[in-house]
């Protein structure tokens, strides 16, 4: 005789997740847990709606105060060419994107607009050979200052303040709803204890 064939077992059903049982109807469901749906849902919409918004607007106005800034540096400035006095180093990898990057310090002459000769130091591109001519930015007074921030410079910087604003604002969603979540576990706690107090005079007189 033949073993039965098995029926067939519907497959597991898979617990949800955490979040999801909250909007679920269901007797376990407290007030607090959809309270505290609701404000999680608030809360990532106003974040995700306010991190471009923030980010954008930082940005924009990091760029305009940069610019000008740079702008008024420049202004402030001249530009002068220097001669090199002396070889420089040359790169180990010569040809490469790292040796075309490279700087190394070099003894330069220049005339500032004082009229007079003036020499330092300032980074030149590697193997430049002495008697090569470079721009150099300096004072009133001839002194070799470091330059204004070229539009590159003004570019990474600005983005790097929209990073921060954006940043912020996810991390100050984050926070209110951690502190609003405490007080709503506060809260629950609280009425817990009032609901054991008032149910504990009931068990005395049955028991």
């Amino acid at each position: 005789m033949h073993d039965p064939v098995p029926r067939a077992q519907p497959p597991p059903v898979r617990p949800l997740p955490p979040w999801l049982c909250r909007w679920r109807r269901n007797p376990l469901r407290r007030r607090s847990d959809l309270v505290r749906a609701w404000i999680a849902l608030a809360a990532v919409t106003a974040v995700l709606g306010a991190v471009p918004v923030a980010a954008v607007a930082v940005g924009r106005a990091a760029h305009g105060s940069l610019s000008a800034a740079a702008d008024a540096r420049a202004a402030s400035l001249h530009l002068v060419t220097a001669v090199v006095e002396r070889d420089a180093p040359r790169h180990p990898e010569p040809g490469s994107d790292e040796a075309d990057l490279a700087r190394y310090p070099a003894p330069v002459r220049w005339t500032g607009p004082d009229g007079r000769v003036h020499r330092g130091e300032t980074e030149v591109p590697a193997g430049v050979s002495a008697g090569t001519t470079v721009a150099l930015w300096c004072d009133d007074r001839g002194r070799a200052v470091r330059a204004p921030m070229s539009p590159e410079e003004v570019r990474n910087r600005s983005v790097g303040w929209a990073a921060v604003a954006g940043v912020s604002v996810a991390v100050a969603g984050a926070v209110v709803y951690a502190v609003v979540g405490r007080f709503l576990d506060r809260r629950r706690l609280a009425e817990w204890d009032a609901a054991w107090a008032a149910a504990a005079p009931r068990w005395s007189a049955s028991a």
